[in-house]
């Protein structure tokens, strides 16, 4: 790895800060918001500026990465070579928009399709977890625990609200044989709770900003994150992400490939 983990780490911690600031201070005026793929799928003029804002300091830090952002300021990538920055500048902008609070800023960094660093910000609560594969777990830099094996049976489960109402892939049956079911609405609050033990798992179609940070964070806390047919996630695509302790990730896949 090319990458100072720890001089990333202090980096991106900055820049998640500064955008914080930023979300707060324009949280006090008319937020301008649009629709993109449908009426649920929400963009602010607070998403777009964060792109451009934490675009400008990954170029700034480092000239020769690329960048996939959500909000279309960044570039298209079509292979993972080097080092590629995924940016989520307001996940959950429902809820943004609607609460005022449970969303999330997200910052994941691969280098040649590996993953080096995530980190994600709850804005209203002041909190970043990250990590990945060369730095433990933390939030606000207090080391995490370890997080135990769990079954599903004995945690909560994160999933997504059509798929459980619909029970797709049995993810309705899925959470009934968990502890209970939970739908945030925003992915970086639900890999947030997996970091801190307070969930087990997470089932949700995400785009690659949704679960890069995520992924980077919580692999290297031994958590098995895959598509329903156990390969491996596509950062390039979108695509169904199954994310677990590794017992409670095997029953999962045993009830999402029956038929």
């Amino acid at each position: 790895m090319t990458v100072d983990v720890y001089r990333l780490h202090a980096q991106v911690t900055a820049w998640l800060q500064a955008s914080r600031i930023h979300v707060q201070d324009a949280m006090r005026q008319p937020l301008d918001v649009a629709t993109k793929s449908n009426r649920n799928d929400l963009v602010t003029n607070v998403d777009q500026q964060n792109q451009i804002f934490l675009a400008e300091q990954i170029q700034t830090a480092y000239p020769n990465a690329h960048i996939e952002g959500e909000e279309g300021t960044a570039d298209k990538i079509n292979r993972l070579d080097g080092l590629v920055f995924f940016v989520d500048p307001i996940d959950g902008t429902m809820n943004f928009v609607k609460q005022r609070a449970h969303f999330a800023i997200m910052i994941g960094v691969y280098e040649d399709g590996q993953p080096v660093y995530g980190a994600i910000m709850d804005v209203m609560q002041n909190a970043i977890v990250a990590g990945g594969p060369e730095l433990p777990a933390r939030v606000n830099d207090v080391l995490l625990p370890a997080l135990p094996d769990l079954a599903l049976a004995d945690g909560l489960i994160g999933v997504n609200g059509p798929m459980h109402a619909h029970n797709r892939l049995h993810i309705a049956d899925i959470a009934l044989a968990s502890s209970g079911a939970r739908m945030s609405g925003s992915a970086g609050m639900e890999f947030m709770e997996i970091a801190q033990n307070r969930q087990l798992g997470y089932i949700s179609f995400l785009k690659p900003w949704d679960v890069a940070a995520g992924m980077a964070i919580v692999s290297g806390q031994g958590v098995v994150v895959t598509r329903p047919d156990g390969g491996p996630i596509d950062l390039l695509n979108a695509g169904l992400v199954v994310a677990a302790t590794p017992k409670a990730h095997q029953e999962i896949l045993t009830w999402m490939q029956t038929n």
